[in-house]
């Protein structure tokens, strides 16, 4: 039963982070990684924002916590700890080491809470002539958005939401 857990767990996560990248690029950011692990841990987004043709203008490590309702640490908020910052922090530098041509780009640590819901089995036909795969339907903040059998939320998105430190 812990491995069903851990797989569930698992995929809900992956569909938090490819819901953050949707709505991400969206709002005109490119995807640059997803998922992407080093010894020290995993960034979950790397997203780059460029205002004007010439030079990137910053360039977001997005941590996503994907809760469903009734957690118990306010929706992931409370798993972002000094100790995660750090391996995040850790994680960040080893992926700018791989990519020099980002090093000089501002950086900042996002954090994005997700809410999911699932739909029971008894559920899901009836959900799935709702849904089209190929739309690019928009995302927006704080609005319920359906993939596959999941009710995702992006409900907070906290711009800089802890300092880079060495």
């Amino acid at each position: 039963m812990v491995n069903q857990s851990k797989s569930r767990s698992s995929v809900v996560g992956q569909y938090g982070e490819a819901f953050v990248a949707q709505w991400l690029e969206q709002q005109g950011w490119s995807i640059l990684a997803r998922g992407w692990t080093s010894r020290w841990g995993e960034l979950d987004v790397v997203a780059l924002q460029q205002k004007g043709t010439r030079s990137p203008s910053c360039l977001a490590f997005v941590e996503v916590k994907t809760r469903s309702r009734g957690n118990w640490d306010e929706d992931g908020l409370l798993a972002i700890t000094p100790q995660k910052q750090a391996k995040l922090w850790k994680t960040a530098r080893l992926f700018l080491a791989k990519h020099p041509h980002l090093a000089e780009v501002p950086c900042r640590f996002d954090v994005a809470l997700v809410t999911v819901r699932e739909f029971p089995n008894s559920q899901l036909q009836a959900l799935k002539t709702l849904i089209n795969h190929e739309s690019q339907a928009p995302i927006a903040l704080r609005e319920p958005f359906t993939l596959d059998r999941y009710q995702l939320t992006l409900h907070t998105y906290l711009e800089s939401a802890f300092e880079l430190s060495d």
